[in-house]
């Protein structure tokens, strides 16, 4: 969760693509050079190193043309090929 925030936090759209389960992945990434990210907050976090599946509840908040928006999300994370990968999330 954390390599994948810094990754819109740095614009770094390739590993958004990379670190999606190949089922939920979308063909285009689109990260806006426009969004200044704030701070992320895990609320809570379930599944640990030999777990196939978890997830990730969050904060997080980023600032576009003056105004702060926040982003609460229930992200599901499985394992795939040995590395956890981003399936899906449910906005909170």
């Amino acid at each position: 969760m954390r390599s994948r925030y810094t990754a819109f936090v740095v614009g770094d759209a390739d590993w958004l693509r990379a670190s999606w389960h190949p089922s939920t992945r979308p063909r285009r990434v689109h990260v806006s050079a426009d969004d200044e990210w704030l701070g992320l907050t895990v609320l809570a976090a379930d599944g640990g190193p030999f777990d196939d599946e978890g997830a990730v509840h969050y904060v997080a908040e980023v600032r576009r043309d003056a105004a702060v928006t926040r982003r609460e999300e229930r992200s599901r994370f499985v394992r795939h090929d040995g590395s956890w990968v981003y399936l899906d999330g449910a906005i909170a």
